[in-house]
């Protein structure tokens, strides 16, 4: 839970202005990294059935209102055009930086200092989504050790036949060495029909009908000059929505998942309130990487101890101190950016993640059954969710479990210590809550709400049900 207002990502009520991605130097080798010409991927590619995932909910209409698309296999990366990268045909197939087919100055603008990279890039085949979407989110898995980062744009073709520009959505490398970049969202990003509001493409003007019919997506690899350091990216996707606006959603009666609940730690963000301001403000604004830590911890990875060594040895639960670090925006000025959250969870071992949608609580209801937590995310007024005890504009929790009734069993980082985190919320009031697009805050004015948004991490070799569950859920 934050402590401000914070900019929301879905049903972006107002143009962001005109498009300025800013910090890199103008030199030729941008113009190759940035500009749309510069891409020679086809024209358009269907996806194939071992690569293409379509998370679906039902929508006015009967379309499909949700779209998940992810490159993870070698075939995958090879259906792409590659500039100075490679696959990697290892356990888990990723994208390496092979030969640098450039170099750029690229000004770092929150630490003021400038520094030559090398990179190559890897542009996706278009991607035609089933039903044009209002909003896009991208997202990644990568190991980026100090030395070097990278870049993941989108260019969309509207369903007017004009063209996106390559918008940022999001510069990342893993840590925060000496000398490296800072990890960051890209503001001011628009064309005048859509904008970038941190992590998420939007349509300014969704009741126009104008909608995002196709995109593609460009990763750039960067490393010192020299090096021979790569990144290697093993899952790049994006999901695409178009939910219609909606105060209330329909109740889902409880499934099968009624009275299942998973052992997943309780951490409590609470108990950082004023550690390490400098990540947005301290432990209160730590909802989404507090409930990351917890989900990681479930599947069983930890930190180490020589991550944990810089955090002050009197703190409890220096793993979250770690998440928020590791997770934490300069340009948002947050932890709360969700690929980049994601992006976390994937570098433990063998771990995967995702940023989409769900349809209900009948499709977390089979993820528990399934045994994979949800963490949701959803804003809301302290009335409209009994036993919570405060408002929120935006909040990460995860799910573990149901009562035998169908209410929702979440652990809930906005506790005041680690022994209350568990809490049983009611179903029909989480449901809406979380689910709904529109709401009205305290003063009765009209704002967004997410729309379903979730992350889900689990197992790069899930387990048999895992797998199905997920393959049900046209999810991988």
């Amino acid at each position: 839970m934050s402590s401000r207002p914070t900019p929301r990502r879905t049903v972006l009520a107002a143009a962001l202005g005109a498009a300025a991605a800013g910090g890199v130097t103008s030199a030729p080798a941008l113009a190759f990294a940035a500009s749309p010409s510069a891409s020679s991927s086809p024209s358009s590619s269907p996806a194939s059935a071992s690569s293409a995932s379509s998370a679906s909910t039902a929508a006015p209409g009967g379309r499909s209102a949700v779209d998940d698309r992810a490159w993870t296999t070698a075939a995958d990366w090879r259906q792409g055009s590659a500039h100075g990268t490679r696959v990697r045909t290892d356990k888990r197939p990723g994208l390496a930086l092979a030969r640098p087919v450039g170099t750029l100055d690229y000004t770092d603008p929150h630490t003021r200092t400038t520094a030559a990279w090398e990179y190559a890039t890897w542009t996706s085949p278009v991607h035609r989504l089933p039903a044009p979407a209002s909003e896009v989110i991208a997202s990644w898995n990568a190991h980026a050790p100090a030395g070097t980062w990278l870049q993941v744009e989108l260019r969309g073709t509207y369903t007017d036949h004009a063209t996106t520009p390559w918008y940022v959505m999001g510069r990342w490398t893993a840590g925060d060495a000496a000398g490296d970049i800072r990890r960051t969202s890209v503001d001011g990003q628009g064309d005048g029909k859509s904008s970038v509001s941190t992590d998420t493409l939007a349509v300014d003007n969704p009741a126009t009908g104008l909608r995002i019919a196709s995109y593609e997506l460009r990763l750039t690899l960067y490393r010192r000059p020299g090096s021979g350091l790569t990144p290697t990216v093993w899952r790049l996707g994006a999901m695409g929505s178009d939910l219609p606006d909606r105060f209330t959603v329909p109740a889902s009666a409880p499934g099968p998942g009624a009275g299942r609940e998973l052992k997943v730690p309780r951490f409590s963000q609470e108990i950082h309130k004023g550690q390490y301001p400098e990540y947005d403000n301290g432990g209160e604004a730590w909802c989404s990487p507090t409930s990351s830590q917890m989900v990681i911890e479930y599947w069983g990875r930890r930190a180490t101890p020589e991550d944990l060594a810089w955090v002050d040895p009197a703190f409890e639960d220096p793993q979250v101190c770690h998440a928020a670090r590791y997770t934490y925006d300069y340009q948002y000025k947050g932890c709360g950016n969700w690929p980049f959250n994601a992006a976390y969870a994937a570098t433990y071992r063998e771990l995967q993640a995702l940023v989409t949608r769900l349809g209900s609580l009948n499709d977390v209801e089979r993820l528990i059954r399934a045994k994979i937590p949800v963490i949701t995310s959803q804003s809301f007024l302290a009335e409209e969710l009994d036993g919570a005890g405060y408002g929120t504009a935006g909040h990460l929790m995860c799910l573990i479990g149901f009562t035998r009734n169908g209410d929702v069993v979440a652990n809930d980082p906005a506790s005041p210590t680690d022994a209350e985190v568990r809490r049983v919320y009611k179903r029909r009031q989480f449901e809406n809550i979380w689910l709904r697009t529109k709401r009205y805050n305290a003063q009765g004015q009209v704002r967004s709400g997410t729309g379903g948004v979730c992350y889900l991490y689990f197992p790069v070799d899930p387990a048999p049900e895992q797998a199905r569950v997920l393959k049900e859920l046209r999810l991988r």
